[in-house]
């Protein structure tokens, strides 16, 4: 099976993470995911996450620290998810690509039906802000 490498955003506002629901047309339409997209050949992963959350979201974001990789199998494709920590600056989120955005807090996580892929992604947000 096909492997693709994906980059995401985790945004942070205060003790609120950004999520963003895909379109109910593409693959795992309706499901919440973080911001981000596919590593182009020729790219760095941090700057495919920057050109994807410009595209997506019509913002400019500074790619922190690598949060989390996550390897999910799919019916139809494996995705090798790699997660910076990061950081808007410049603009405000626009819905170029996703059908909807929220600032949500972790324990409202439970409230949001997420892409498998970005579960341990959650769990781990979970966990840290357990502490």
């Amino acid at each position: 099976m096909k492997t693709i490498k994906v980059v995401a955003a985790l945004i942070r506002d205060g003790g609120k993470i950004m999520i963003c629901r895909r379109p109910a047309g593409k693959a795992r339409g309706m499901l919440w995911e973080f911001p981000g997209g596919k590593i182009e050949p020729d790219e760095e992963p941090e700057q495919a996450l920057v050109r994807e959350c410009r595209e997506e979201l019509d913002i400019g974001i500074n790619a922190g620290r690598l949060f989390l990789t996550v390897r999910h199998e799919y019916p139809d494709i494996t995705v090798e998810l790699s997660v910076y920590e990061s950081v808007i600056t410049e603009g405000t989120p626009k819905l170029l690509e996703h059908s909807a955005i929220a600032f949500i807090t972790p324990k409202e996580a439970d409230d949001y039906e997420f892409c498998p892929a970005d579960v341990a992604i959650i769990d781990r947000i979970k966990a840290e802000a357990g502490k």
